[in-house]
């Protein structure tokens, strides 16, 4: 990767945490301000940054623009919305969709939950696997060898008392999933809530992505949450009918 295109993307990056100011930005990228303000120039000038007032930048509409359209470029994002956003609407709690990208989550759409407590994810947000119930699902999905390999290479950060912790605990709870057809994270990311996750598949029986329910546990106990996984399950199937599966497609690994 070239220098300056290093520099530019560094940029970008602070810029996505909070607006800055040159002096900020040049000790971030740890180059002189002249530099960084030909870069902010030629970003500017495209749109991926603006100025706000005199001393300070932020993200330009160019990188949501791009983002969209990354966005709208996933069938599976398409095909799933009316079935995720009825869900949503007729539970009321927040509903993901999530897809694995280099060794992560990646949340690729999101419908708000209609409670006041709100969720740490948004869309293009990436989460571990070993302890959300979208990266279960997506694991399991994957052959026994792949699911082997991945699990050999998280570094399984706790960030709660539940939190999976090595190996052999993931890919049993893999297991587990994969027999069921869904996964749970018992406050497993978060401590304060629980979620629950369904494959969403395309034409093939491929799993495409997963589709999730998370809710604040001061809302609903964990018996609660599990009332409702035949909801989230019909909700994925129904998407996944969308997606070119069809129920007579083999649901094997």
């Amino acid at each position: 990767m070239s220098q300056s295109l290093d520099r530019a993307l560094t940029l970008l990056s602070e810029l996505a945490k909070e607006a800055k100011t040159l002096d900020q930005l040049a000790e971030a990228v740890g180059v002189h301000k002249s530099t960084v303000l030909r870069l902010l120039r030629t970003l500017e000038s495209h749109h991926f940054v603006r100025r706000e007032g005199t001393r300070y930048y932020r993200l330009g509409s160019a990188l949501f623009d791009l983002a969209n359209q990354a966005l709208e470029d996933r069938d599976v994002r398409r095909s799933s919305q009316p079935a995720l956003a009825e869900l949503n609407a007729r539970t009321g709690h927040t509903i993901h969709l999530a897809t694995y990208e280099d060794g992560e989550v990646v949340y690729i759409d999101k419908y708000e939950g209609h409670h006041s407590v709100r969720m740490y994810s948004r869309i293009g947000k990436r989460a571990p696997l070993h302890c959300t119930a979208v990266g279960k699902v997506l694991v399991a999905a994957m052959p026994v060898a792949r699911r082997i390999e991945i699990a050999e290479k998280l570094d399984y950060v706790v960030l709660t008392g539940n939190t999976i912790t090595n190996p052999a605990d993931f890919l049993a709870e893999l297991d587990n999933v994969a027999l069921r057809g869904y996964a749970v994270d018992n406050a497993e990311h978060e401590d304060f809530i629980h979620c629950i996750a369904a494959p969403i598949r395309g034409a093939g029986g491929e799993v495409l992505a997963a589709a999730s329910m998370s809710i604040p546990k001061v809302l609903l106990d964990f018996d609660g949450l599990l009332a409702l996984v035949p909801e989230l399950v019909a909700a994925a199937d129904e998407a996944s009918i969308h997606s070119g599966w069809t129920r007579n497609t083999e649901r094997g690994q």
